[in-house]
C-alpha cells in the first residue's frame, strides 16, 4: 500500500536549510516511506506527551521527520531535522 504525501510550507524551508547531502538522504527517505512495507525499517513511531497527536521517522541516526495523518493513506509532513525540531510543537 502507498502512502500520499503533502508538504507543509514549514517542512519545505527546513528542508531548503540543511545541507545538500543531507537533503538528498531525507529525499530518498521520504521515497522509502510512501511504501507501508518500509515503516519498521525507517522506526515509524507514533510521538508521546504533548505531541501525542504526531508520528515520527528516522532519516538518519541525527534527524528525524514529523508528520500527521490526514487519512488512512494520506500524511503530512511537518518538519525535518535533529531532535531540537520536537520543540518546534511545544
Amino acid at each position: 500500500m502507498n502512502i500520499s504525501i503533502c508538504y507543509k510550507p514549514s517542512f519545505i524551508r527546513r528542508l531548503n536549510k540543511l545541507p545538500k547531502g543531507l537533503q538528498d538522504e531525507v529525499i530518498e527517505k521520504i521515497e522509502l516511506f510512501k511504501n507501508i512495507d518500509n515503516h519498521q525499517r525507517l522506526e515509524v513511531h507514533k510521538l508521546r506527551g504533548r505531541l501525542k497527536k504526531f508520528y515520527g521517522f528516522s532519516v538518519d541516526y541525527k534527524n528525524r521527520i514529523v508528520f500527521e495523518y490526514l487519512s488512512e493513506n494520506e500524511v503530512a509532513l511537518l518538519a525535518v531535522g535533529d531532535h531540537e525540531i520536537y520543540k518546534l510543537f511545544l
